[in-house]
């Protein structure tokens, strides 16, 4: 990893590290920020696991053009969430940048242009050391609270793998069956440019497995790992951690019933049953509502998935399901 040596330093005292610990003493930090997309406004992001790829090659070429330190992330389906450590300014450009960018993408393989246009993207203060070791673990627990079946230690398009694990090795189940590494500078300029989804190829050697950069290479773990200063105390809060915890301090938190994945199908079913569409794209606003009451009628969705899967607002959902 390369990183910012002056950035880090900074990083250290703004979050307390050269502070001594006292338990039951909550430690001041600043410069500290928990950035996510709101998913209740869009259907899927990601739609498929070559995009998650895309998605996660795309963090480390965004992050290397702002001056941050990335402390946790994780990509969902329909939102994304990063922790990071920086001025607002530049951790702010980051995430448009990287929504922005994402956008792009998404034009070019799906063919949906600007699609994520007006996606609203959202931002918490993380003002002392027990609510950034909360908000860590809140966003690597995503995917199994969201119904996914994995635990958040395995999930593979975030960085729940790289805490306290062995040493060199990032752990995602996902990649351990394919132990064959490539390094960056071992290809060509086109290679480069392919994996990458970018001109610039000037970028530093870094590991590659299946394809994706591994993120121990832009996420700063090994901070993360000062901050909890223990296993003991990152798995103490992976446990207690609750979705209140981020929500009380205003943060989107989602509670579904049926995994999105499988939601989606059941919709789509649905659809062709009501519209003879294959897709809500062809629906109207009012097709759109009848589509949302007869998903809660079947299937006592969460208000907010019955928003995700049919495309409308939280608001609009809520006053007229």
């Amino acid at each position: 990893m390369n990183l910012d040596l002056d950035l880090l330093k900074q990083a250290e005292r703004d979050l307390g590290l050269n502070i001594p610990y006292q338990k039951g003493t909550n430690i001041q930090v600043k410069d500290c920020w928990h950035f996510t997309t709101d998913g209740n406004s869009i259907d899927v992001i990601f739609e498929d696991d070559q995009d998650f790829q895309d998605g996660m090659n795309r963090v480390f070429v965004v992050s290397r053009d702002y001056r941050i330190l990335i402390l946790a992330f994780c990509l969902m389906d329909t939102h994304v969430h990063f922790i990071l450590y920086g001025s607002y300014d530049e951790c702010n450009a980051f995430i448009h940048k990287y929504i922005q960018q994402t956008s792009r993408y998404i034009n070019t393989r799906h063919g949906h242009i600007r699609k994520l246009l007006n996606l609203p993207i959202h931002h918490q203060v993380i003002d002392d050391d027990f609510y950034l070791k909360t908000a860590i673990c809140y966003v690597l627990k995503n995917p199994p609270v969201g119904g996914l079946p994995y635990s958040a230690y395995d999930y593979p398009w975030s960085s729940g793998s790289l805490y306290f694990r062995s040493k060199g090795q990032w752990n995602s189940s996902l990649w351990l069956e394919d132990l064959m590494r490539e390094n960056l500078m071992d290809m060509d300029v086109l290679e480069r440019r392919s994996l990458l989804k970018t001109r610039n190829v000037h970028f530093p050697d870094v590991k590659i497995i299946r394809g994706v950069i591994c993120p121990d290479e832009y996420v700063c773990y090994k901070l993360v790992e000062d901050i909890f200063r223990t296993h003991k105390s990152f798995n103490y809060f992976m446990c207690r951690t609750k979705d209140e915890d981020v929500e009380s301090k205003g943060g989107a938190i989602s509670r579904l019933s049926i995994p999105i994945q499988a939601m989606r199908q059941h919709r789509d079913e649905i659809c062709h049953e009501l519209f003879q569409v294959a897709t809500i794209r062809m629906l109207d606003v009012k097709q759109r509502l009848r589509l949302a009451r007869v998903i809660r009628s079947r299937y006592n969705s969460s208000l907010k998935q019955i928003a995700r899967l049919c495309g409308l607002l939280y608001t609009e959902v809520k006053d007229l399901v």
